[in-house]
């Protein structure tokens, strides 16, 4: 479906630096939620849950040969608990070695070991990070700042080393860039990397906008809750007394979704980021859009990979 408006490199209020940090955590904690929050009848499935099940369908058996790597992971993200849905995915696929069966015990014992995460971002969110970490030894982040435009060679070659491939994730991450850091970042990526996926919940679509707005009220609605699990009463006041945290979830969500692309555009981004035009050729793009809620709720993603050939 063609969008119903041009991408515009607009600007998101909580990506100021004036915006209060307080409050920029709590918006983090609010899109966490979003992505990792299942509500029965309401959702077919959280959407963290989808982006596992379409790595899983789109990487096939090859999806062991990776490390995901999160580029832009903020407080954190859907990173960990996509790692957590997609190795327990694998893991419930295996024979029960507790099985009489001698064939089911062998299966299980040379069983490839669980996929591991790595969470990296500009600013570094070690705190947020070291907590998930130590929820799952397949989770692990790196303290240092990392620019995704210009990767340190030493990151990748520890996991080249140990046999992996690199597969990068953008998790409502992408539409940040402007064209020009765009195509910086996609030109690093083809050059140091063995594939990518960007994933995003909005796009410019009407169902896009209408969907923010879904978000802002379910984060009212919600908000007593998130400020017990948090223990942050203070998110109250932002909540209902002073509704900053829903007037700018709301806004900077219709932002977003102004700046989305479309897989046509992140085509044309790849086609024209100054890698070899050889070289561009090598990937195959993958792309589609998973409903978790019925006429708003989508995961837009986009999948890169190198064609079996160019392996």
């Amino acid at each position: 479906m063609a969008p119903i408006l041009p991408r515009m490199q607009v600007f998101e209020i909580a990506d100021q630096d004036w915006f209060p940090q307080f409050l920029r955590s709590y918006m983090q904690a609010a899109l966490t939620a979003a992505w990792t929050t299942y509500i029965p009848i309401l959702q077919s499935s959280s959407p963290a849950r989808i982006v596992a099940h379409l790595l899983s369908r789109q990487l096939g058996h090859s999806i062991h040969n990776y490390t995901f790597i999160d580029f832009c992971a903020g407080g954190g993200g859907p990173t960990p608990s996509i790692e957590k849905h997609l190795n327990a995915a694998i893991k419930s696929s295996l024979p029960d070695p507790a099985s009489s069966s001698g064939a089911n015990y062998a299966a299980a014992a040379t069983a490839p070991p669980p996929i591991q995460f790595v969470l990296t971002d500009l600013h570094p969110h070690t705190e947020l990070w070291s907590a998930a970490a130590a929820a799952s030894p397949n989770l692990s982040y790196v303290k240092e700042s990392v620019d995704a435009s210009n990767v340190s060679p030493d990151l990748i070659k520890d996991h080249k080393k140990q046999g992996k491939k690199v597969f990068r994730l953008f998790n409502l991450a992408f539409h940040h860039f402007d064209d020009t850091l765009a195509r910086q970042i996609l030109k690093n990526t083809l050059e140091t990397s063995d594939g990518f996926g960007i994933f995003e919940l909005q796009d410019r679509s009407l169902a896009g906008f209408l969907a923010c707005c879904l978000f802002g009220l379910g984060t009212m609605i919600m908000a007593p809750w998130y400020a017990f699990v948090w223990g942050t009463p203070l998110a109250l006041v932002w909540t209902y007394l002073i509704p900053a945290l829903p007037a700018v979830l709301v806004f900077d969500g219709w932002m977003s979704s102004l700046r989305t692309r479309t897989p046509g555009e992140i085509k044309g981004l790849l086609g024209s980021c100054g890698a070899p035009e050889g070289e561009v050729r090598k990937w195959e793009v993958k792309s589609g859009r998973e409903r978790f809620i019925p006429g708003v709720g989508y995961v837009n993603w986009v999948i890169v990979t190198k064609k079996p050939s160019q392996e």
